[in-house]
């Protein structure tokens, strides 16, 4: 039955993307983090949507007419500079060549992603329309994940989808805090429009937090915390804010096994936890092969090969100030960097490092001040709230990212690029028409009294 609605809907979803390209940028999205191969099984497997997809928007944007200029500056530039670097860590890779380009054509992908977005994108419906096809993809799977974890009364294992992007639960935990702000803002524009689309997002956001907590994932966690945090500080109705955290986590305690909270406790016990300083065994080999590699590291995945890892671990002592108690790694079993941060320093060196967080500072930063100047030059409410959970999504990544190997993902990659568009596309109108504003109002308090007569 998925087999059949999927082929019956996609003449149309191509037709389209024919008629209006930001369809396909949506599409091309929702189909990297839903991955709708997996959920058929006939006929319709046969089939790549997401390089269709690609493929179809990337064609009728260069069939067009009149297309748009993006001048790479900025973080535009930095990412640009970021793909020119991991070609040359790449090139000068110390791991298996056929492993290094293969990750590097993944890149690639997720960077082409991002540039059509800058191309592409022009306006609030765009913008709006791209977002709701994340909701229909990681939310629809946390939405799923969540129910089944609410009837089974906790007992159900959420796990991500074999051979997917989001494959492994902490990624796919920090996946769907990263989505919470996004549904937040859909929840301000649409919720007062629609009531089932408000009882709708409202129903999502509950069951994404019951999803995260049912991964049992610790980065997950903190992620949510970070986002729960920041929107309890930034609400203008806390005590509201704060009965309802209150009403959900009294019903969610009744679901959550004890082996969860052990589980969770170990966050405050991390030196005492296996695998958790098996991370910082992985954290410090990563720092050890950059030192061996500081410009361009040693390519993707080069931590994971067998034999560096076995290289590395004899240099293990080396680096005291690199604390690791007594922890010492097993010189046969490499393990992945487990953080966005070690894993760009080991794939890429000092210098990938460097790049990878200016992006991602860079992009906090530029959200930030969206929100800010648009609120300065009295612009809309939904870019300035558009532009805060952007930021906060950004930051949820940088904090739960910091445990997780999952430094090339679309999402985030997608999600500066919407930034840059807020920033570059839509904000200069904005402050231009505040500016109009100004100058029309000055020219009337600036016009002379006109005189009347009155006949006596």
């Amino acid at each position: 039955m998925r087999d059949i609605f999927l082929l019956a809907i996609l003449p149309l979803l191509v037709y389209s993307i024919f008629r209006r390209p930001f369809i396909g940028l949506g599409l091309w999205i929702w189909t990297a983090l839903f991955n709708p191969n997996g959920w058929v099984y006939g006929m319709a497997t046969t089939i790549r949507y997401n390089l269709l997809f690609a493929a179809l928007t990337i064609g009728v944007f260069f069939l067009s007419k009149n297309k748009p200029k993006v001048k790479l500056t900025g973080v535009a530039g930095l990412v640009l500079l970021f793909f020119i670097w991991t070609t040359l860590s790449s090139i000068f890779c110390v791991g298996i060549a056929e492993v290094t380009w293969d990750f590097w054509g993944r890149l690639a992908k997720v960077l082409a992603l991002f540039l059509f977005v800058l191309l592409i994108m022009e306006k609030k419906l765009h913008i709006d329309f791209f977002l709701w096809c994340m909701i229909f993809s990681v939310g629809f799977y946390a939405g799923v994940e969540g129910l089944k974890y609410v009837a089974s009364g906790g007992a159900h294992n959420i796990e991500g989808m074999a051979g997917h992007v989001l494959g492994d639960r902490n990624e796919l935990s920090l996946a769907m805090a990263m989505l919470l702000p996004i549904c937040f803002y859909l929840l301000g524009e649409y919720g007062k429009k629609s009531w089932v689309l408000k009882f709708g997002l409202l129903g999502l956001i509950v069951l994404v937090v019951t999803a995260i907590i049912g991964t049992s994932s610790r980065g997950g966690m903190i992620a949510l915390a970070s986002v729960g945090g920041y929107l309890f500080i930034k609400s203008k109705r806390k005590l509201l804010f704060a009965f309802l955290f209150v009403c959900i986590g009294s019903a969610m305690i009744g679901l959550i096994p004890a082996e969860w909270f052990s589980r969770m406790d170990t966050i405050s016990n991390a030196s005492q936890d296996g695998s958790f300083m098996g991370r910082v065994i992985a954290w410090k080999l990563s720092f050890i092969l950059a030192a061996k590699n500081p410009l361009f590291g040693g390519g993707f995945k080069a931590l994971e090969n067998g034999q560096i890892w076995y290289a590395l671990s004899q240099d293990f002592d080396l680096y005291s100030f690199f604390y690791t108690g007594s922890a010492v790694p097993n010189p046969f079993l490499s393990r992945a960097a487990h953080s966005i941060y070690f894993q760009v320093l080991g794939d890429h060196g000092f210098g990938g490092l460097i790049i990878f967080v200016s992006i991602l500072g860079l992009s906090f930063l530029n959200a930030g001040r969206v929100a800010k100047k648009t609120r300065a030059a009295n612009g809309p409410e939904w870019l300035f709230s558009l532009a805060t959970m952007l930021r906060l999504s950004i930051f949820a990544y940088a904090i739960g990212g910091a445990a997780l190997s999952f430094a090339y993902f679309d999402m985030i990659y997608a999600l500066f690029a919407i930034v840059i568009v807020l920033e570059h596309k839509i904000l200069p109108d904005v402050i231009k028409a505040d500016q109009q504003r100004q100058q029309d109002a000055a020219q009337v308090t600036e016009m002379p009294p006109i005189a009347v007569s009155v006949a006596s």
